[in-house]
């Protein structure tokens, strides 16, 4: 006889992260010392030309470089210098992004060793084949491969026959191994995890060089990311205003011959020489001009939006799934694992009239204690917090006949040592056990019955004999527990302008009653792949954007018909070719949160091109005045930093160019904290934050800086 002795559920254990996982947070100057090499590298022309502003910037530089050896001095040579570290500081950001997910990528490597396959050639179910070996790079999709306990599974595939234990720890991290069996939605295997028991055939699905792996790999490191489309836009605008200031500062010089010709008194000064506007004076305007700061940040806030679902387990196929999770309108959530935990739990004890709730509980446990099922530990739990009630284990009952659960009693239950039996399970089975027993059933017990059954729980009745005198004790309510914090979290997304849909197969009054306690704003009951489809186009016909998990085949039209669709990674391989993203945690939940780093991404781009057009503003009062001082008098009201000189002023500007790029990385990179409100108070507090700290930053960097240079002889 087996012991059954039931505590209470420990609690979950973490989640163990994956080997040499980097988390976000500060930057590492060890990090920007080992991307240092990569930004050296990107100075190359030929990279650096996919990023407008920069590849201007480098331009410069390099014009700069020339009119210094021209005519030497130290003012050039400084400006030259710091010219060319904008140029390293914006590829360093980039850089340094990469540098992150390609540490990442580390782990995942080790994952792709050289394996050796073995291949089955002519199986088919009841024919076992001749097997071949073969490498694993070889392997072509629907090749038929058998892998053993201890063997890595040698490519992306779905189980056809078999079943066995597999550890994916080298994917998602989870040291826990998971079942992956033939047939159903949870067939799918990666390459590179290992089988720990049994044996399994997979048919490969994948084509050579495209694993599921080899896809994560080039996604983390930034290889493949294409840039999104609001991406592509701001790029444009960029571009655009990059050009208008060329030909703004390009002005300049026939302007500043003519001013000196009808002004011939007017003494040469470092910007003004018999030609006019210095070059390099033009290149240090012209670079403080154009909006250098989020043109060397783009490509960083992007990737690091992609890091940050890989340091959750998720990985979107591209850049476009990130930022349109942002903009989504719809939430499609299931309800099962998603919104409940999934299995009833006892949620209450409803007693009939002349018993009391302890005579309940008490004999609710003890008819429990043989039940090995979620619903039978829920309820001994449930009364041992609930009623101080000990869980008492069988072998502490003196010659106690145990009645196991069974699905065809759908009962379970003891026969004490003094006579006494007590029953729980089933309305209809306890009833007809109460009745057999002599006993007599009260009306009243189908009230409670039906009134556990309309709030959309489910009923479970206690009966006992005790005395040769059968009777029924009362009702065990239990129902489908809606997770800790999922109405706040539903509460959020409300204030984010997110709708949230439930979808179950329950019928429409259970599924009305969880709706209403979780919080969610609509429901679809019983629903059918057909109608998961029909709802997003509803959707996306007025002109919203859907996000929606799955993990089965039949999930699959619907994951590729929404616009952010998250597949489970223990899920088929048709829903993880369907989606867009997969969640390698195979937790539904995250969607939520991937809505969220989703908008992160977009306020993080917002913020920082707030703030880099708002600093653009404070370094016209630091170079114009400096440079048209001496042909126009009243300029020197704009002067409001008083800079030491035309010299310290022009290089104080391009030096804090320089650094600001570098201090705002880490921003970048960690993103800007998001809290859900309405989208005219985030616009409220980027102006009030990054806007006017995008103004007033630069006078202040940029008189500090002056103060600096006066503090060395010469300049």
């Amino acid at each position: 006889m087996t012991t059954h002795t039931i505590e209470a559920a420990p609690a979950a254990r973490p989640k163990a992260m994956a080997p040499n996982r980097v988390q976000g947070g500060l930057l590492d100057p060890k990090m920007l010392w080992k991307s240092l090499p990569d930004a050296l590298r990107k100075l190359n022309p030929r990279t650096l030309w996919r990023n407008p502003v920069m590849f201007i910037v480098e331009i410069g530089a390099a014009w700069s470089t020339v009119l210094a050896v021209i005519d030497p001095s130290w003012f050039a040579w400084m400006v030259v210098a710091w010219l060319w570290l904008t140029v390293v500081f914006a590829n360093l950001a980039e850089a340094v992004a990469e540098g992150r997910g390609k540490a990442q990528a580390e782990t995942l490597r080790k994952t792709k060793t050289s394996t050796m396959a073995r291949r089955l050639v002519g199986w088919r179910p009841g024919a076992p084949g001749r097997e071949e070996q073969v490498a694993a790079p070889l392997l072509q999709q629907g090749d038929i491969v058998v892998v053993e306990a201890g063997e890595t599974i040698p490519g992306d595939g779905d189980v056809v026959d078999g079943i066995a234990s597999v550890d994916e720890s080298a994917i998602t991290g989870e040291s826990a191994p998971v079942i992956r069996e033939s047939g159903g939605d949870r067939s799918a295997v990666t390459g590179g995890t290992t089988v720990l028991s049994d044996r399994i055939v997979v048919r490969i699905t994948q084509k050579p060089g495209e694993s599921f792996i080899d896809r994560m790999i080039a996604l983390v490191e930034g290889a493949n990311r294409q840039k999104t489309p609001n991406e592509i836009a701001l790029n444009i605008l960029l571009a655009s205003l990059t050009i208008i200031f060329v030909f703004a500062v390009a002005t300049l010089q026939p302007l500043a011959i003519f001013s000196k010709t009808n002004n011939p008194g007017v003494p040469d000064t470092l910007a003004l020489n018999s030609s006019g506007v210095t070059g390099i004076v033009m290149v240090s305007l012209l670079v403080c001009l154009i909006p250098t700061t989020i043109g060397a940040l783009l490509s960083a806030i992007g990737i690091a939006g992609m890091d940050r679902l890989v340091q959750r387990n998720v990985l979107a196929m591209s850049g476009r799934a990130v930022e349109a999770a942002g903009d989504v309108n719809t939430l499609l959530l299931d309800k099962t694992g998603t919104i409940t935990l999934g299995n009833r739990q006892a949620g209450a004890f409803v007693p009939l009239t002349g018993i009391t709730p302890e005579a309940l509980a008490d004999a609710a446990q003890l008819s429990s204690l043989a039940d090995e099922t979620p619903e039978g530990r829920s309820i001994v739990v449930f009364a041992k917090q609930q009623y101080g009630l000990r869980a008492r284990a069988p072998g502490e009952l003196d010659k106690a006949q145990w009645v196991e659960f069974s699905a065809t009693t759908r009962m379970s239950g003891v026969d004490l040592h003094d006579g006494q039996m007590l029953r729980k399970g089933a309305a209809n089975s306890v009833a007809d056990w109460v009745r057999s027993q002599g006993g007599r059933v009260p009306t009243e017990l189908g009230e409670l019955v039906d009134g556990i059954s309309a709030a959309g729980g489910t009923p479970l009745v206690v009966g006992q004999v005790i005395e040769h005198e059968a009777s029924v004790l009362g009702v065990i309510h239990l129902k489908d527990v809606v997770k800790q914090g999922m109405r706040e979290r539903f509460d959020e997304m409300r204030r984010m302008g997110i709708r949230t849909v439930m979808i179950t197969g329950d019928n429409p009054l259970t599924a009305k009653a969880i709706a209403d306690e979780a919080g969610v704003d609509d429901f679809l009951a019983e629903a059918t792949p057909e109608d998961k489809m029909a709802l997003i186009r509803n959707e996306q016909a007025g002109g919203k954007l859907v996000a929606m998990t799955g993990d089965g085949t039949n999930d699959a039209p619907a994951l590729a018909q929404a616009d952010v669709g998250v597949a489970m990674n223990t899920g088929t391989s048709a829903a993880k070719e369907a989606g867009n993203m997969v969640d390698l945690d195979s937790d539904p939940t995250k969607l939520i949160e991937i809505v969220e780093i989703g908008k992160q991404l977009l306020i993080t781009r917002g913020a920082l091109t707030t703030f880099s057009i708002a600093n653009d503003i404070a370094k016209y009062f630091a170079i114009i005045p400096a440079m048209f001082v001496t042909l126009f008098p009243g300029l020197d009201l704009l002067n409001v930093m008083r800079l030491h000189s035309p010299q310290s002023a022009i290089l104080s500007a391009v030096i804090f160019n320089a650094i600001i790029i570098v201090a705002l990385i880490p921003l970048s990179l960690r993103g800007v904290r998001y809290t859900p409100s309405s989208a005219s108070k985030l616009l409220s507090r980027n102006l009030s934050i990054y806007g006017l700290g995008g103004i007033v930053a630069p006078f202040i960097g940029i008189k500090l800086i002056d103060l600096v240079i006066q503090l060395f002889p010469g300049m």
